[in-house]
């Protein structure tokens, strides 16, 4: 009686999990991304702001987790650099060498967290593959269920900073 009591709990443990770790993948779509911190000026990105920028083909982007395992194969990726879109933002810096102290934070809808230099993003290749992606799977950034994306294509693992429902980018100085 224990051993079968034991085995449905177990059984339904087992559900439960499943269906929370399912419930971890859905992230509420975001429509902009608010841009704040040491800046002169919040700034907002919506969609119409990001669309005014160039996007580049990035072909098929295979998605890997942080074990290297394939996860999925987005087709057809279209994106704008990111560090294009913070080129029309007035960071507050009293000095050059401060930029050196800068890191950029950028936070989904779910609360999941990307960190990235400032140098790092706009003084290394890093930065040359960091894309708002605005394409993909033959759908456009207004109606992509997990807009809006942020992918570093230089990383080996991409998963890992595959950012969903992008909202919020704040840049803060370390000290």
């Amino acid at each position: 009686m224990v051993f079968l009591k034991s085995g449905i709990l177990g059984v339904l443990m087992s559900v439960f999990f499943c269906i929370s770790v399912d419930a971890q993948h859905k992230v509420d779509a975001s429509h902009q991304f608010i841009v704040q911190g040491e800046v002169e000026k919040q700034v907002v990105f919506d969609i119409a702001a990001i669309r005014k920028y160039s996007a580049v083909s990035l072909g098929d982007v295979v998605i890997k987790n942080h074990r290297g395992q394939d996860k999925k194969t987005a087709k057809n990726v279209k994106g704008v650099l990111l560090k294009t879109l913070l080129d029309s933002v007035h960071v507050k810096v009293d000095k050059p060498k401060y930029y050196s102290e800068l890191v950029v934070i950028l936070e989904a809808t779910d609360g999941y967290k990307n960190v990235y230099s400032w140098n790092e993003l706009m003084n290394t290749d890093v930065g040359n593959h960091v894309y708002v992606i605005t394409d993909k799977d033959g759908q456009g950034i207004e109606s992509m269920e997990e807009a809006i994306v942020v992918i570093s294509m230089s990383d080996i693992n991409a998963g890992s900073r595959y950012l969903r429902g992008f909202a919020k980018l704040e840049i803060k100085r370390v000290q």
